[in-house]
């Protein structure tokens, strides 16, 4: 018997009156977005080892943002998120590449050929999402918590909940993003300036 996700039941339940769903002001966010967390992302990947899932954060911009512009739509945020949520994955090259330079084949970061295994990595994964969809998705019970909380804040930013408290809580959300990056900025302006300390490491002996 057919099943449906979560995540697909809950965007479902949203309004679908002005259903617009692939708009170049979407696409043009979408990619903003996925340029400034890739960076991010590549930064906190080298730095600590690990990345972040980009899904949430960028449908609190988004809907924030879109909202400012009006007419605008739950379809239409999930495919800011859909695009912008390439920033986690693709900045997860970092721990594939240096794997050239530790076994040899490279001594360095060619630009085309790093350029070339992204894209093929990229275009991979989209042709095999296609056929894995229905047996991953559709046709499975696993639960996808992410996917349901990003359709979850999806539908209540959509306004489908409470209007009024869903545009406060975009534009908190929005407001406490902006806040974290001054606040990140500032520290790293502090570092460089050498007025704090970045990291704190010590040496000692078992």
């Amino acid at each position: 018997m057919k099943t449906e996700s979560s995540a697909e039941l809950t965007l479902r339940g949203t309004k679908t009156e002005s259903r617009v769903e692939l708009t170049l002001r979407g696409l043009v966010l979408g990619v903003v977005l996925t340029v400034v967390f890739t960076a991010a992302n590549v930064y906190f990947g080298l730095k600590a080892g690990l990345t972040f899932s980009t899904s949430i954060p960028a449908v609190v911009i988004s809907m924030a943002m879109l909202r400012w512009l009006g007419n605008t739509s739950a379809q239409e945020n999930n495919i800011v998120q859909t695009v912008a949520s390439t920033a986690g994955t693709l900045s997860s090259i970092i721990f594939v590449l240096p794997g050239f330079i530790m076994i040899g084949w490279w001594s360095g970061f060619p630009y085309w050929q790093s350029v070339a295994i992204c894209a093929t990595g990229g275009i991979l994964g989209v042709m095999y999402s296609i056929p894995l969809r229905r047996a991953l998705v559709t046709d499975s019970d696993l639960p996808y918590p992410e996917g349901t909380a990003c359709a979850e804040v999806i539908k209540v930013g959509s306004g489908d909940v409470a209007d009024k408290d869903s545009v406060e809580s975009s534009g908190k959300g929005l407001k406490a993003v902006l806040v974290g990056s001054l606040v990140s900025a500032l520290f790293l302006v502090m570092v460089q300036a050498r007025l704090f300390l970045g990291d704190v490491a010590h040496s000692f002996r078992l």
